[in-house]
């Protein structure tokens, strides 16, 4: 036990940058997808309904829910509603910001100073991601009735949508360890330079 102590306490840098390669992997997958039409598709409650991110849609709230494409299945007239409702131009914008800031991320392993802007853009994300629960009517589970009363619904029942939200705390405490290692990292290169010029001089 006293062994496994002492490794797990000696590998504390190791593992900040086995964080920041789980980052980029999730970063590049969903990044990724988003060039995609059903993750395109899957994200417009989060963004139509966001006062920070609905501008970049034509169409307003809740028009969107005439035209869902279940995962899986296509609809035609549902596609053009996205085309014009500019879906999936956002979609792969958003796709290609969320992979360079993995990519960011990740640098923080060679280059501090990008890696500090990579891990701070993480956090801004996820902060983003995390509004969603406030904003987006999907994240909860909805009374929709039945053969009787909805026992749960609302806050705070979380639907699919609001489980896969709440899950960005993780993606936001792990851009904090990023960007705070590499705050250091600074810290210290610039009091090593201070001390090296001082040296010099004298």
């Amino acid at each position: 036990m006293k062994k496994l102590i002492g490794l797990l306490a000696n590998s504390q840098s190791h593992f900040i940058n086995l964080t920041r390669i789980a980052i980029l992997i999730v970063m590049v997958w969903i990044g990724g997808l988003k060039a995609f039409q059903y993750e395109a598709d899957g994200i417009v409650p989060f963004v139509a309904n966001s006062p920070l991110m609905n501008f970049f849609y034509n169409q307003k709230a809740p028009e969107y829910k005439q035209y869902k494409n279940p995962e899986g299945k296509t609809v035609q007239k549902n596609i053009d509603w996205h085309k014009k409702n500019g879906t999936y131009s956002f979609s792969y914008g958003l796709g290609i910001v969320i992979v360079i800031i993995g990519v960011l991320t990740l640098s923080g392993i060679w280059n501090a100073k990008v890696g500090l802007l990579g891990g701070v853009l993480t956090v801004g994300m996820s902060l983003v991601t995390l509004s969603f629960l406030i904003t987006t009517p999907e994240a909860f589970v909805s009374n929709l009735g039945g053969d009787f009363t909805t026992p749960q619904y609302g806050f705070p029942y979380l639907s699919a949508a609001g489980r896969l939200v709440i899950k960005d705390v993780i993606m936001l405490g792990a851009g904090f360890i990023c960007a705070s290692d590499n705050a250091k990292q600074i810290v210290y290169q610039s009091e090593a330079l201070k001390i090296n010029q001082n040296t010099s001089i004298n």
